[in-house]
């Protein structure tokens, strides 16, 4: 089959095309730092393709977005945290592939609305308390990282929860960035085989659309970093806080 005849084999519609070209653009945005919307692209891609081929078709996306981010971010970068978080979320993606593997989509959509709940809850718990710090310890970072990597591997969901542990840290903007993506990118590298050879979700088929939505993730991407510039940092936390709350409730009601 030629290039034009795979893309051409998914049988989307014209909204269904405008629909991916948008949440890709907003993947973009994200890795630039605009946080909090990943639900929204998960929502979206899931709706086009369903809850768990959708997550081989976003990970080539997140990879190359990852790949804008750190090259940009990379002198931001708090390697003491990505040390605490990753080996408890590497553990995580593991047991995600086994669970994830074995259950149904509707299982798979209750999972992701439940993790995308569950940090609203934490959200809400730490903005009521004076002071908005959670304990700098092995055992935090260990509950944080085993939930985002089970998360990611579930459907590309690790956005939320890390985003809280971050925002408790009290990050500045480009070290919530440069650390995140730093983040992302080793544990998306390690899902990626799982997703070739365990699920089967990322195929030749599934690359080859992914090679045709790039340009949406390189604009989002640029544009993201000339917004990133204008944000002060307390009105980054403030947005972040915001942005993730909505998409925890736009996951929560979505049909």
């Amino acid at each position: 089959m030629t290039y034009l005849e795979i893309l051409q084999s998914y049988n989307l519609s014209s909204i269904q095309w405008i629909a991916i070209y948008f949440a890709v653009f907003i993947l973009g945005l994200a890795k630039a730092g605009i946080k909090g919307f990943g639900v929204v692209i998960v929502v979206i891609l899931a709706f086009v393709f369903g809850e768990k081929t959708s997550t081989g078709i976003l990970l080539p996306m997140l990879i190359t977005a990852d790949i804008l981010a750190v090259t940009y971010y990379n002198r931001h970068a708090q390697w003491k945290y990505i040390k605490k978080l990753l080996p408890l979320m590497l553990i995580g993606v593991l047991v995600g592939v086994w669970i994830g593997g074995s259950v149904s989509e509707f299982i798979f959509k209750k999972l992701m609305a439940f993790i995308i709940i569950g940090c609203v809850a934490i959200l809400f718990y730490l903005e009521s308390k004076k002071s908005t710090t959670i304990p700098n310890n092995r055992l935090v970072a260990n509950a944080t990282g085993f939930l985002a990597g089970f998360a990611t591997m579930i459907g590309n969901l690790a956005g939320p929860i890390v985003n809280v542990y971050f925002l408790a840290m009290r990050f500045p903007k480009n070290e919530f960035i440069g650390t995140a993506a730093w983040l992302y990118f080793i544990v998306n590298l390690f899902k990626l085989p799982f997703h070739f050879f365990v699920w089967e979700t990322v195929t030749t088929r599934t690359l080859m659309l992914n090679l045709a939505l790039v340009p949406a993730v390189l604009l989002g991407f640029f544009v993201g970093v000339a917004i990133v510039k204008l944000i002060s940092n307390l009105n980054y936390r403030r947005f972040v806080l915001i942005a993730t709350v909505i998409g925890g409730i736009i996951l929560l009601f979505r049909p």
